[in-house]
């Protein structure tokens, strides 16, 4: 058995070293055939170049060859396909060009014509058949080179035209280019308008603070005119009725004739009782007497009365007891235009004087001389003003005419005194309790504020901030049609608002005797001029 066991071992083994040899040697035969093979494909595949002695081969060898070989490698028709791609590319390019500009209907007929122009010679380039599509008889090898040659260097030529020309119209069409030149214009316009802004508004405060040629001439008429007849113009003694409480009392404040007479004229015309009516005129010194001579040539009809006097008639007004003046002689306030023209400055701060320049009367209409009276005021001195001392319209509407934008409320002084939401009102047409004045001492409390803002760091210039922080406590608001602002500013503001209103107010730099006026309002005021004065058409307002 050991025996046996042994043999059935070995003939095992001896089958499994036959069937090795075998695999060897198939291995070896198949790698050797497969050699051969791949010899014999490189040798059909890269014959040696033909003598000159050698035969052309034959037409139908030489496209079997031809179309083995463009299965293998082409060059020329790799060449050849990536000419007709840039032309085809450059079409599409030409033709887009072309669309955008018939779509925006520009003016450019000869960029359009080349545009055309060109889509067709690409267009033609592109059909044109190419080298391998020749007749079968064509000679291989320099005639598809030269033919390609030649499709590609027109190609190029028209890719070179196309491509100036898209360079030179690109700006008109390539939109990011069009966006960023219209952000430079719009920025560049922006500065020219902010810089034309600022020049207006320097011009328009020129125009507005200067006297036209117009006034001048008619103060200077006026003032000839009494200089020839003295005998006509001799003062007179004040009339009982100019302190007559019982009757109604304006205070107007102005140097500009024309503009006065329009206020009182607008006044009586609209009375119901002008006779009852008294009209109190300050001046300065140099226009007084002009003042004088017109309501003496042009007296008031209705029997209205006008009272004209110059700020040199009231004595108190001193510099020892007006703290404006004080300042205005010291040198703390040299920055300060409007300080620097004393007439001007204490015309405007009269009206914090007024208990004491009309003594015995119980209440005062204050108008500003840029008003126009449109309705009859007589209610306004009925009016409960709840004892409080001023009767105004409030201008707040949202976070705007609040008192924060008048005051300086960095100043701890203002910060404790005054909230900076309250509600702004308006000067021009203000209706003032003399009695509760003088009971509050409002006269006390604007000096002792304007002794504070010496230094000028309370409030903005102007006569509104010291008028909100005098009467603070002590305003009443008035319904809003009772005055209507704005329109020496603001053409927007409704004519129904307008007509409905007791006063209009011209308030900004576009007065209405000025050339720069709005046009909409200014018959609303040139209604009231008289045109009937001789002097009025001789220095030729243009009204």
């Amino acid at each position: 058995m050991a025996v046996a066991a042994r043999g059935g071992r070995g003939s095992f083994g001896g089958g499994g070293l036959r069937n090795i040899v075998s695999y060897r040697i198939f291995a070896s035969a198949l790698f050797t055939i497969l050699f051969i093979a791949t010899i014999s494909v490189l040798l059909n595949t890269n014959p040696a170049p033909p003598s000159h002695d050698s035969v052309i081969p034959s037409s139908g060898n030489a496209y079997m060859q031809r179309t083995f070989l463009a299965l293998k490698s082409d060059p020329l028709r790799t060449r050849l396909d990536l000419i007709h791609k840039q032309a085809n590319d450059h079409i599409t390019l030409v033709n887009a060009y072309a669309a955008y500009a018939r779509k925006l209907k520009l003016d450019i007929s000869r960029q359009l014509r080349m545009f055309d122009d060109l889509a067709r010679n690409f267009s033609d380039l592109a059909a044109r058949p190419g080298p391998r599509t020749a007749p079968e008889d064509e000679v291989e090898g320099t005639g598809d080179e030269d033919l390609v040659r030649q499709l590609e260097k027109e190609v190029k030529d028209r890719v070179k035209i196309a491509r100036l020309m898209i360079a030179e119209s690109k700006e008109s069409y390539d939109n990011q280019i069009k966006i960023q030149k219209l952000k430079d214009t719009i920025f560049s316009v922006n500065e020219l308008l902010v810089k034309a802004k600022k020049n207006g508004q320097v011009a328009s405060l020129i125009a507005a603070k200067s006297i036209p040629k117009s006034l001048h001439c008619l103060a200077m008429r006026l003032v000839e005119e009494r200089i020839a007849h003295p005998d006509k113009y001799t003062e007179e003694e004040d009339s009982a009725e100019f302190e007559d409480p019982s009757l109604y009392h304006y205070a107007i404040f102005s140097n500009n004739v024309i503009a006065v007479s329009v206020v009182v004229n607008s006044a009586v015309k609209n009375a119901q009782e002008p006779w009852k009516h008294v009209f109190h005129v300050v001046s300065d010194r140099m226009n007084v007497a002009a003042m004088k001579v017109w309501f003496k040539m042009r007296p008031v009809g209705g029997g209205a009365r006008v009272e004209v006097k110059a700020v040199e008639d009231y004595a108190f007004l001193n510099s020892s007891y007006v703290p404006v003046l004080r300042q205005m002689e010291s040198a703390n306030y040299g920055d300060n235009a409007k300080l620097r023209n004393p007439n001007y400055s204490l015309l405007n701060h009269l009206r914090f004087y007024l208990p004491e320049m009309y003594p015995k009367l119980h209440r005062i209409l204050f108008l500003d001389d840029d008003v126009v009276v449109q309705k009859d005021l007589s209610a306004l001195w009925r009016i409960d003003l709840d004892g409080k001392v001023n009767g105004a319209v409030e201008t707040c509407f949202g976070s705007f005419h609040r008192y924060a934008h008048y005051l300086n409320f960095s100043n701890s002084v203002i910060r404790e005194k005054f909230n900076p939401k309250a509600c702004a009102w308006a000067y021009g047409m203000n209706i003032f309790d003399l009695d509760a004045w003088r009971r509050e001492k409002c006269t006390d409390q604007y000096h002792y504020w304007q002794n504070l803002n010496e230094d000028g760091t309370l409030w903005k210039s102007g006569m509104l901030p010291p008028g909100l922080i005098t009467f603070y406590s002590t305003t009443k608001s008035l319904d809003k049609s009772w005055h209507v602002l704005g329109l020496g500013y603001n053409p927007s503001i409704s004519m129904d608002e307008i007509n409905h209103a007791a006063v209009i107010h011209f308030n900004g730099n576009m007065k209405p005797w000025l050339d720069i006026a709005i046009n909409q309002f200014k018959n609303l005021w040139t209604k009231y001029v008289d045109n009937d004065m001789e002097f009025v058409q001789v220095c030729n307002f243009g009204l």
